[in-house]
């Protein structure tokens, strides 16, 4: 009897600490996994305090690289002094992070360097014949194309002048003539046509000098380097006190207005700024500018 109950106690004794054994176990096994739980958490929460900075520094360049866009605009001559003196800045004043530059020419040597690669993201000519030349060739957004000023070619002489000219075939009273050179430039182009039209063209071939561009003859002009010269109405209006203006074309002489038409450049590198740029010139406060310049509405 007492050999069984001693066998009996050795049995309960066993079992607790089987039992202890068991628990120490789980317990151990617990702390274990919280242990984990616990270390990877942290590293989730290292990982993403060393990534959240990266992120931001990324998204900060990424910023950065969108600030600024620069397109450039091809623009004739005697748009120049419209467009850096008013229209850009406003346009980049309403367009943060756009900025334009202007190359300003012949639209004849615009539409060259076109064609020969210049990387332009507007073009503004002078006419429509530059226009519709580098648009047959596909370098132009056909749909983007807006006749948006008109203009009007003018005689005009030196402030000083005594000549004496009053009426715009007068020009062949002058002794020295000044103008655009009719391969290239406009201006020269209508008063080619104007005083074709008008019996004057071929007697005062000897007089004449050819301009580069409609500025040159304007500059000529006004240092009284010629006696009279056809340009702009907007770039005689810009010289005022320099060149007074003898007379318009006369009605008739010209086949069709003097339009200036705009678009975006077909391979512009920056298609959505090119078009808000060309929106821009036509919204009432761009157009009250060109007016101010002498320019009105195209048709």
């Amino acid at each position: 009897m007492k050999k069984h109950f001693a066998m009996v106690m050795a049995a309960m004794m066993a079992a607790g600490m089987l039992a202890g054994c068991s628990g120490k176990a789980e317990e151990t096994t617990a702390a274990q996994t919280t242990a984990a739980e616990t270390t990877a958490a942290e590293t989730k929460a290292a990982e993403a305090e060393t990534e959240e900075p990266a992120s931001e520094e990324a998204a900060s360049e990424a910023a950065a690289s969108g600030e600024e866009t620069e397109i450039l605009v091809a623009a004739a001559a005697s748009l120049k002094n419209a467009y850096e003196e008013e229209l850009i800045p406003m346009f980049e004043e309403a367009n943060p992070g756009v900025t334009v530059s202007g190359t300003y020419d012949s639209s004849g040597k615009l539409q060259t360097q076109i064609e020969e690669g210049l990387e332009a993201d507007v073009f503004m000519s002078a006419a429509t014949k530059q226009m519709d030349a580098l648009n047959a060739e596909g370098l132009i957004a056909s749909d983007t194309i807006v006749n948006l000023l008109e203009n009007k070619i003018v005689l005009i002489v030196p402030s000083s002048s005594e000549l004496g000219l009053t009426a715009f075939e007068d020009i062949a009273k002058a002794e020295t003539i000044a103008l655009g050179d009719p391969a290239s430039v406009p201006a020269g182009q209508y008063a080619e046509e104007a005083l074709t039209n008008l019996g004057i063209w071929d007697s005062i071939q000897d007089k004449v000098s050819f301009g580069t561009n409609v500025t040159e003859v304007l500059n000529q002009v006004a240092a009284s380097s010629a006696d009279a010269g056809i340009v702009y109405a907007t770039d005689a209006a810009s010289m005022a006190d320099q060149v007074t203006v003898i007379a318009e074309a006369p009605e008739g002489s010209l086949a069709e207005p003097v339009i200036y038409p705009v678009a975006v450049v077909a391979n512009s590198a920056h298609p959505d700024e090119a078009n808000a740029f060309v929106e821009f010139l036509k919204t009432g406060e761009a157009m009250a500018v060109f007016e101010a310049y002498g320019f009105s509405a195209g048709q």
